[in-house]
């Protein structure tokens, strides 16, 4: 028996964003989110179902005699109410389209200044003690970390940069350390440079929990009562602060959300964005950096993201060859590097090369890419960190639209390849002693 044999496709659905369920009598089968709940249901009664969907989720679906739905205000809030449902419920055909430890979660920690990150479930055991509230399952990785990113916009929150000391005192003053990359793009709130205290940074701490339970209205709410407080007090810059807070979090602008989704539908030829992982279809960032110590020893890595999850599989390995004297050459390093790498005709084209280094490191890398025997010229971006004297990201090379797309990966797959080419560095090193 099929769902159509059961007359549910002529269910009339709104052309909305939201989450439906698939029901047998008032037990929940399947939920899932969509942002169009009238083409996403629609796409059940497909004739290709069992190719799209797979034997499991059909034989569930088999089973439905009612479909409801809920309305949301935008994707993303489809994307998280989806998510606190399937908790709530565990329904049956949620758990056979994936193993809840490949699930992603989102968690906050438990920190004077906690770090609001994405956790795999397999990995949330190692989170246990340093954790304060965790939030998912989110069957959708990727979309999840394009939802973040609409929330940071919102919410300003630290996930990598190291505090600065705060007080609570009335003295408490600003610090002087250099603020970090997300900082200088407004995504941090200032926790490492001392601008924000622990009192004010729980506040921001305290609206995204709220809103990863879906609970926006209660958000404004707050807002409205702090702007008008600020307003009394003759403190406008601030209640301007809350009314912007406010009207982005009535008007969510998430059409790169809606962009994914559409995209992967179109992958998958299907009405969902099914997300198993990058499957090799996403944007493709592969990252190099170079290790040794005064010249010996020295080894290249190569690090990929796929659609903003680390691809560890591919990760690569090179040990350098070059025929140089100085094989403290780093530009000359990298070049050997990226040349063996584009000798292999079989690797997944990358989409973006991230560099450690300044305009020489990113010259020459884009000579190796732009090569006429290079089958990827033309096709591949190239950007450069730059790091100051403490060897942190002081500010990217490149693409200026490249580098505000994807600056917070920039940065992640960075910092990846540097820890996987020291790691390698210090195996070389142990195997010679």
């Amino acid at each position: 028996m099929d769902i159509k044999s059961k007359n549910l496709h002529r269910i009339k659905l709104p052309d909305n964003p939201g989450v439906y369920f698939f029901k047998k009598g008032s037990t929940i089968l399947y939920i899932g989110k969509a942002t169009s709940l009238r083409s996403r249901v629609k796409s059940y009664f497909s004739k290709d179902l069992f190719e799209t969907r797979g034997p499991k989720i059909v034989r569930v679906l088999s089973q439905i005699n009612k479909i409801d739905y809920k309305i949301t205000d935008s994707v993303l809030e489809a994307l998280i109410l989806e998510a606190n449902l399937i908790k709530k419920y565990q329904p049956i055909g949620n758990s056979v389209q994936k193993d809840d430890k490949s699930f992603n979660y989102v968690v906050i920690t438990k920190e004077a200044f906690p770090r609001v990150l994405i956790v795999r479930g397999n990995e949330l055991p190692d989170w246990a003690e340093g954790v304060k509230a965790t939030f998912g399952p989110f069957p959708h990785g990727l979309e999840l970390r394009e939802g973040l990113k609409i929330i940071r916009k919102i919410f300003p929150f630290r996930d990598t940069c190291s505090p600065f000391g705060y007080q609570t005192t009335e003295n408490w003053i600003p610090g002087i350390q250099k603020p970090c990359f997300n900082r200088q793009i407004g995504l941090c709130p200032g926790v490492c440079t001392g601008e924000i205290r622990a009192r004010e940074y729980a506040k921001v701490i305290r609206s995204i929990a709220l809103f990863l339970q879906g609970k926006k209205k209660k958000i404004i709410t707050g807002l409205r009562k702090h702007m008008r407080d600020y307003a009394k007090k003759r403190e406008f810059e601030k209640a301007g602060e809350m009314r912007n807070k406010i009207f982005a979090l009535e008007h969510i602008n998430d059409i790169a959300l809606m962009k994914r989704n559409l995209a992967a539908r179109q992958l998958s030829g299907s009405g969902e964005a099914e997300d198993g992982g990058s499957g090799g279809r996403g944007f493709r960032i592969e990252a190099y950096d170079i290790a040794h110590i005064s010249g010996t020893h020295t080894v290249g890595a190569m690090v990929v993201m796929e659609d903003g999850l680390f691809a560890k599989h591919e990760y690569k390995r090179f040990k350098l060859k070059g025929k140089s004297k100085d094989k403290n050459d780093d530009i000359a390093n990298l070049r050997e590097i990226l040349k063996r790498r584009f000798r292999h005709r079989e690797w997944r084209m990358p989409d973006l090369i991230v560099i450690d280094g300044g305009l020489a490191q990113k010259n020459c890398a884009e000579q190796v890419v732009l090569n006429p025997e290079t089958r990827f010229r033309n096709l591949v971006s190239v950007v450069s960190v730059v790091k100051n004297t403490q060897h942190r990201p002081d500010h990217i090379l490149g693409e200026s639209k490249i580098v505000r797309d994807y600056h917070h990966d920039i940065l992640l797959v960075n910092q990846e390849a540097h820890r996987f080419a020291i790691n390698y560095h210090r195996l070389i090193r142990g195997k010679l002693r």
